[in-house]
């Protein structure tokens, strides 16, 4: 199988967020991880037995984004999360590089929580053009509807109700968004950041 999962990622301890909510949004992305092996082994049989242009093909190659994304955008969210990681290096390069775009930290730190307040289920997601430079937040719809072709992600937010539900309830996502921003791995954010600046390919995990 191509992919396993991350347990590396797993935090524990977070302020605000629960060890149960934790345990079952983890369940998912496991469930996530599975999927996407089992949809990339049924696209590759469906090839070898000549069956690459049906109706069945096309509807796994559909899933595959979802599942795939979703396994992806879990790993680079959980991987941004930590139980008492230090703030944001008040002096660094992408805190520079955020005033620049949005003309303060706190202004981009608004910005960003609003972006993930969109009435939708979803991602809020802090990318990095490599090509100018140029930082800016974005919804992803569902998991797979809202990605720039080619931007580095360095900040990761959840905004699926999974994400929440077991600690804040359904109408829960400002008082969980208040928690995740309180569990935020800077340096893995800023170390995200400096590498895409240099053209590497941050791992996820």
């Amino acid at each position: 199988m191509p992919y396993t999962v991350r347990d590396s990622l797993k935090p524990s301890g977070l302020a605000g967020i629960s060890e149960e909510q934790i345990a079952q949004h983890w369940k998912l992305y496991e469930g996530y991880v599975g999927q996407t092996n089992t949809l990339l082994d049924e696209l590759a049989a469906l090839r070898r037995e000549g069956k690459g242009g049906t109706p069945g093909y096309a509807d796994r190659r559909r899933r595959l984004g979802f599942e795939m994304d979703g396994m992806v955008l879990h790993e680079y969210y959980f991987g941004n999360l930590r139980a008492g990681a230090p703030g944001p290096d008040g002096g660094g390069p992408l805190q520079a590089a955020l005033a620049e775009a949005f003309g303060s930290f706190e202004a981009f730190r608004e910005d960003f929580l609003k972006t993930g307040g969109t009435r939708s289920i979803g991602w809020a997601v802090l990318y990095l053009d490599p090509a100018t430079g140029f930082l800016n937040n974005h919804f992803v719809q569902v998991h797979e509807d809202g990605h720039v072709a080619g931007f580095a992600p360095l900040l990761v937010l959840d905004v699926w109700e999974h994400a929440y539900m077991v600690d804040h309830g359904a109408g829960g996502r400002g008082d969980y968004m208040k928690a995740f921003w309180g569990n935020v791995d800077w340096p893995v954010v800023e170390k995200r950041f400096r590498e895409a600046r240099e053209g590497v390919v941050s791992a996820r995990f």
